[in-house]
């Protein structure tokens, strides 16, 4: 394990979060938040300086295996929600260190949980870094450090990074250089999230809104500026929200496709019409099922089950209105979304919609295999064929998703929620999503849990971000044994 090179990277990522936290430290100075821009300010410095050292340490060898890079991956988002949650708690602001860390993880995750019994009582500067969190955790840090900042070169340094850190069961290459690739992710996600800004401008919302939103919807996060989220907005500005929070869990691949004008790769894209068709249905099915239960008009049942559809499958997590009251079909079938969530390769979370696709392929080939077993039979996506590495990588993830959920909804079942409760805070939390139904529903929070549940749903958060292997691989005892 080349420990000098973990260390350096990090110093990196430390000093971009330093970075990212100067437009937050001049909103509090100018709104004479005194107590926020200390907190920054602080924060700041602190940051920097253990930046500083760590860059210091200087490798002898960039040499960079799958194992440094999913080291780095992990001990990354730790140390940023750690030091990111400073400013909360330095400020007063969350007086709780674990609440601001839990608030923290939420945001760079994208999971949109918060234990915030009032939103609008924080400072503007602190509202803008929780949201602006969600931004950078959505394409992720370290493909920010790939696409503008070079430190340094190994052995397939740049892959092991995107690998250990973008979501879905493969990652490939959109150009023959991954920092070409990583730059046109974010080209692309700049691109959508100044668009994004432009519509809620032009609906009436104010400039801090707009971009705190729109930094909630790329980042499928969720967290909102408002104490309702966006019950409070036209129903114009929630149709923006709901057609980008759409777009914002597509696989960016389609976009890049789109850009190069490869149209019939976008159309032979299985994983796109599957996340297109489910998203639909279920719009379908809860406006049907919405409209004579809630005595809604057709028209206002559509609106609201498309918005929340959008919300929870890209596991986005704003709100419009309280779904813990919807029919129990409804609130069922918005639980599964949550499972399923939106593409690989996209801001969102959850399995991916791929995997579920691929799933049930290397099902019906075993059910063919059982009827047949001379046939030879392959699984195929998008017209390719899907290898047998592939498949078994689909099988462990749905492995260590499931394992951590039976022991992460023992261990918080000890606070006496309601089953409900537990079993959607965790699917909710591994997902990356937010609101779950019952006591942590759009109108609840995660206030109520114990200190250790939040700890335990905080990891839960980075598990699913991450998907499960770098943070698994942190407690590998022979990982850091072995030496470079």
């Amino acid at each position: 394990m080349n420990r000098r090179v973990i260390a350096f990277l990090l110093g990196h990522i430390l000093l971009l979060e330093a970075a990212f936290m100067l437009p937050a430290l001049l909103i509090s100075f100018f709104l004479n938040e005194n107590n926020a821009a200390m907190a920054f300010v602080w924060t700041i410095l602190l940051t920097t300086a253990v930046g500083v050292i760590l860059t210091r340490i200087r490798p002898a060898s960039m040499v960079f295996y799958a194992a440094e890079g999913f080291v780095v991956t992990a001990l990354s988002w730790i140390a940023i929600s750690m030091f990111g949650a400073l400013p909360f708690w330095i400020s007063g602001a969350i007086p709780n260190y674990v609440d601001c860390f839990f608030e923290t993880v939420s945001g760079f995750t994208t999971t949109g949980a918060s234990i915030l019994t009032d939103v609008e009582a924080l400072p503007r500067g602190l509202l803008y870094w929780r949201s602006f969190t969600h931004w950078l955790g959505g394409m992720g840090v370290l493909v920010f450090l790939l696409a503008v900042v070079s430190v340094g070169k190994g052995s397939g340094y740049s892959l092991h990074l995107l690998q250990a850190e973008s979501p879905g069961p493969d990652v490939g290459k959109m150009t023959p250089k991954l920092k070409q690739s990583a730059k046109i992710l974010y080209l692309i996600y700049i691109a959508l999230t100044v668009l994004e800004i432009i519509l809620l401008l032009a609906g009436g919302m104010s400039v801090f809104d707009s971009f705190c939103t729109a930094f909630g919807t790329a980042g499928t996060g969720g967290f909102g500026v408002k104490n309702d989220s966006m019950a409070g907005y036209s129903h114009y500005l929630q149709t923006v929200v709901t057609i980008f929070m759409a777009l914002f869990g597509v696989n960016f691949n389609i976009y890049f496709l789109m850009l190069i004008r490869s149209w019939k790769s976008v159309v032979r894209n299985e994983e796109l019409w599957g996340y297109l068709g489910i998203m639909i249905g279920s719009i379908v099915l809860i406006t049907i099922n919405i409209a004579p239960t809630m005595q809604y008009n057709w028209g206002e049942a559509l609106h609201q089950s498309a918005f929340q559809v959008s919300s929870v499958m890209t596991t986005t997590g704003f709100s419009t209105i309280d779904y813990n009251v919807w029919p129990q079909f409804s609130r069922s079938l918005l639980a599964v979304l949550m499972v399923i969530g939106a593409s690989a390769g996209s801001t969102g979370g959850g399995v991916k919609v791929v995997r579920v696709i691929i799933v049930f392929k290397l099902l019906r080939k075993e059910l063919i295999r059982m009827l047949h077993p001379r046939a030879v039979h392959a699984v195929r996506m998008s017209e390719k064929i899907v290898d047998n590495k592939v498949g078994k990588g689909v099988n462990v993830f749905m492995a260590a998703y499931f394992s951590v959920f039976i022991f992460s909804f023992l261990l918080v079942s000890f606070d006496n929620m309601s089953l409900e409760t537990n079993v959607t805070a965790v699917v909710s939390c591994l997902s990356n999503i937010g609101p779950g139904l019952d006591v942590v529903g759009p109108a609840g929070n995660y206030s109520q849990f114990s200190d250790v549940s939040k700890l335990i749903l905080s990891a839960d958060m980075l598990f699913g971000r991450l998907e499960f292997f770098p943070m698994i691989l942190l407690f590998s005892p022979s990982l850091w044994r072995k030496k470079i």
